[in-house]
């Protein structure tokens, strides 16, 4: 496994210094995560089950499509990486919200995107990704009561859900 550097930031998401992300989850040191929530023109959102065999949460699921964001990097790069990484997609991402994550694992801040996508084929990473699917609102709500979900992304749904966004109701990109 290469070794991931992350910046190690302050409780006002300002850098203090550069970590591995390794050490930064054993030191429960915060850093930055982007995530993206992938919604299709019907206004569907993308969930994805995570591998059996992934270090991080497997089997379960997620709304977001995650990872950290790299020393230099800003939310909205490590967000439209992790898309193509992850998915195979290319497309704007547009700033939600950001909020500072406890997390499961560790603390951090937790800077959540959305892109809505037409009909691109979606080529998932193996090794991120297991199984994906599109949800309406009401189906990833009823998930969420159902299925076992990453505990962050559970955390971020209900904080969406607080601004009273429509997965109904896509925002053009």
């Amino acid at each position: 496994m290469k070794l991931e550097l992350v910046e190690h930031v302050d409780e006002q998401d300002r850098v203090v210094g550069q970590v591995s992300r390794r050490d930064a989850v054993q030191g429960r040191l915060l850093y930055r995560m982007a995530m993206v929530l992938v919604r299709d023109k019907q206004g569907r959102i993308l969930v994805h089950r995570r591998p059996d065999s992934s270090p991080r949460f497997p089997g379960q699921y997620s709304w977001l499509v995650a990872g950290a964001v790299a020393v230099g990097e800003s939310y909205e790069a490590a967000a439209s990486r992790e898309l193509a990484e992850e998915l195979g997609l290319r497309g704007t991402v547009r700033p939600l919200f950001k909020f500072l994550c406890e997390g499961e694992m560790s603390p951090y801040w937790f800077s959540v995107f959305e892109t809505v996508v037409d009909g691109e084929p979606i080529v998932a990473e193996p090794a991120e990704v297991a199984w994906h699917g599109w949800l309406t609102d009401d189906e990833l709500e009823k998930a969420m009561q159902e299925w076992p979900f990453v505990s962050d992304s559970r955390d971020a749904y209900a904080r969406y859900r607080a601004l009273g966004t429509s997965a109904s109701q896509p925002r053009a990109t």
